[in-house]
């Protein structure tokens, strides 16, 4: 749905827009503009309702949602680090205040987004059912509510529960409303929308409407819901019915996930539309066709901006935040398989390719072959080659502008999700095993049974450095508790770091602290002895050029960790201050 979202309607996250009683006492003086929809003349039409419905889906470009203030979560993870002068620093080392605006964007977008899927699917209840044909009216509250859900889903997992808000305010005293616990919030809002949307939503659309929500992308998403409340046989049944389907297949190429010319492919399930043809010479950052979008009221772009985060500094780029030297290690100790017609002269995984460029690396990068631009200059060793333009341009487009979509979910992790309920559930190894393996040969990489088969039902502990265990990475029996921390320590962070689950995955397990405390003894253990292995991968870092120790990400983290502030984020000052409720 690559499409120009109407300035008009976009009025609608404007709360007083149809309520003047909420912005004016003098209303009876104000002369109304008779373009300006109210409610007396809005909601009348099916296409109106389609319009309206646009601009929830419109929601999803915010930045704090699918572009550059999504980043900040990310920095929280042990797969980011970046440099004391950059903006998620303070992220990286959890030293950020719960006034940060960049938490306060998030919370704003996604409530936006809640705002108008409410305002849709309250006026929807009472529209004269004449101006819909047979269906239409249930699959445009389908898709509402599947929105809906999946922002409250946000919410709740992002601030450890959620304001919650049924409908559209109509009064200041409205906006109060009570914060509520995720376990509230997702039985009372998101089971539900996520329910009538499977129920309504089709398995797919025609091309012209490709991109909207559907059945798949809502039984996805209800796995995933039970998936975090620890039901895993709800979770695995619903995973299952998305992969028995056979409406989805992985991509022949893990690249084709982030490029723009390959969007809305076999693998994807849900992702947000962008389009850097639209509204050319728009600031990239100007997401939203709102009136005080910026000084100018330019439209939005329909671009995304995180290309330009992500992007290498020399051309064009920020690099906001660069890949943990933990996940480079992860990366490049990833054994390719010799007989996978995948692998084409290449030594390191498909999926290292796509997602990191690295002094190893193989390709090109920004036109350039990777191992001569990848240097590992002033401390870094891996930048982040994921949703840049590095495939295909020379230098980040101008004005902050790119066009790739972002994908926030594929099918690849439907089948990671399956394994880990599956594992959970019935402890069936070769079941879970049967997913992780189909994931891990389309990467190119030895595949588990592989693993097992070469070392006597072995498998090793691959998320154990090399540099740091010198003997070698410990081998340990295939069974369903290793097989579970393979997924939560190797095979999520290398298959979806960057697409915004990392966070989420590691406090739902309970292991943040346990990543940080491994990654510091990592860390301590390779500044100390860096001449021991100055010029060797991961850190490939030369004292000659300047480069005396590799960087420190995770000290300040681990020790300024504390789950009860930390895991979620507190919700924003502002809220605060205008909401009675709490």
């Amino acid at each position: 749905m690559k499409r120009n979202f109407k300035k008009i309607i976009a009025l609608l996250v404007i709360p007083c827009l149809f309520v003047f009683t909420a912005c004016d006492e003098n209303e009876f003086l104000t002369e109304l503009d008779p373009n300006t929809p109210t409610i007396e003349t809005f909601w009348k039409t099916k296409n109106q309702f389609d319009v309206a419905l646009t601009t929830v889906y419109g929601a999803l470009q915010f930045s704090g949602i699918s572009g550059e203030n999504s980043i900040f979560e990310m920095a929280k993870a042990d797969i980011s680090g970046t440099d004391s002068w950059q903006n998620p620093f303070s992220f990286v080392n959890l030293t950020y205040g719960e006034g940060s605006d960049r938490i306060e964007n998030i919370w704003n977008a996604l409530y936006i987004g809640i705002f108008r899927a409410n305002q849709l699917i309250e006026n929807i209840q009472t529209a004269d059912s004449a101006i819909f044909k047979e269906g239409e009216r249930e699959i445009i509250e389908g898709q509402a509510r599947f929105l809906r859900a999946w922002f409250y889903f946000k919410v709740a997992h992002s601030f450890g529960g959620a304001v919650k808000r049924l409908k559209a305010p109509k009064s200041l005293e409205d906006v109060s409303a009570p914060f509520v616990s995720i376990e509230e919030i997702t039985n009372d809002v998101i089971i539900p929308d996520f329910n009538y949307a499977i129920t309504n939503l089709p398995q797919t659309w025609s091309s012209a409407d490709k991109g909207r929500a559907t059945w798949g992308a809502a039984t996805t998403m209800l796995g995933r819901v039970y998936l975090f409340n620890k039901d895993f046989v709800q979770a695995s049944s619903l995973f299952k019915d998305v992969i028995d389907s056979n409406v989805y297949s992985l991509t022949k190429n893990f690249q084709d996930n982030f490029k723009h010319d390959t969007e809305l492919n076999s693998e994807s399930i849900f992702e947000v539309a962008f389009n850097s043809d639209i509204a050319p010479g728009v600031l990239g950052q100007n997401v939203d066709d709102t009136p005080d979008n910026d000084p100018g009221n330019s439209p939005g772009a329909e671009t995304t901006n995180i290309a330009t985060q992500f992007g290498f500094l020399d051309n064009g780029g920020f690099n906001t935040l660069m890949g943990s030297y933990h996940l480079h290690e992860l990366f490049i100790n990833e054994e390719i398989d010799p007989t996978n017609p995948i692998n084409t002269g290449n030594n390191h995984s498909t999926r290292l390719t796509a997602t990191l460029a690295v002094p190893q690396g193989e390709g090109t990068w920004y036109t350039k072959p990777t191992s001569v631009k990848a240097t590992g200059r002033s401390g870094q060793s891996a930048y982040i080659r994921k949703w840049t333009n590095a495939y295909h341009l020379e230098n980040e487009p101008a004005n902050n502008r790119s066009g790739i979509n972002f994908r926030h979910m594929r099918l690849s992790n439907v089948y990671l999700m399956y394994a880990e309920a599956v594992l959970e559930a019935t402890g069936n190894v070769a079941e879970a095993q049967k997913y992780i393996d189909l994931v891990r040969s389309r990467a190119g990489v030895k595949t588990i049974t592989q693993y097992a088969a070469d070392n006597g039902g072995m498998i090793p502990q691959l998320h154990i450095s090399k540099i740091f265990n010198i003997t070698g990475q410990p081998l340990v029996p295939l069974n369903a508790d290793n097989l579970l921390t393979h997924i939560m320590r190797v095979e999520r962070p290398l298959e979806l770091c960057f697409e915004g689950h990392r966070w989420k995955d590691l406090v739902r397990w309970g292991i943040v602290k346990e990543v940080f405390t491994q990654l510091v003894e990592e860390e301590m253990y390779r500044n100390t002895n860096f001449a021991t292995f100055e010029n060797q991968a991961p850190l490939f870092l030369s004292s000659a050029l300047g480069q005396s120790t590799p960087r420190r990400d995770f000290e300040l983290t681990l020790s300024n960790y504390d789950a009860s502030i930390h895991d979620y984020w507190s919700v924003p000052p502002s809220e605060q201050r205008t909401n009675n409720g709490l």
